[in-house]
């Protein structure tokens, strides 16, 4: 059996391939993290912000569910202030699910974290 041309370029070009998307791989994670990381320092450093606003959106993001795997639902919040600011912020289902649009109260927040909203009673 001999070799091809063919042959010798697969055997050098398959490695190349598998640690050049390895490597792809490696970065794209790496900077998934570090931009989590750094968001997460900044709003560290942040003061905590308590002010009035109203709830003016509610969204969901669906991901997965491919095949056997079981999708995933994210929630967001998009609040108003008194100055026609809005800043959305992603908050748990049992948040998303207590509130609805129009609801206002104190919003408490730090940076681009949701840790708060205290709604009227009226």
């Amino acid at each position: 059996m001999s070799f091809s041309p063919l042959n010798n370029f697969m055997f050098s070009a398959v490695p190349i391939m598998v640690l050049a998307m390895f490597l792809v791989v490696f970065v794209v994670i790496s900077f998934s993290i570090g931009s989590k990381v750094k968001e997460n320092l900044k709003n560290n450093s942040m003061e905590e912000i308590t002010k009035p606003a109203r709830l003016i959106g509610k969204r969901t993001h669906v991901w997965g569910g491919h095949g056997d795997t079981g999708a995933s639902t994210s929630y967001y919040v998009t609040f108003e202030d008194e100055k026609g600011d809005r800043a959305e912020f992603s908050v748990s289902d049992n948040f998303y699910g207590m509130y609805t649009e129009g609801d206002r109260g104190m919003l408490t927040h730090q940076g681009t974290r949701f840790l708060h909203f205290e709604r009227d009673r009226f």
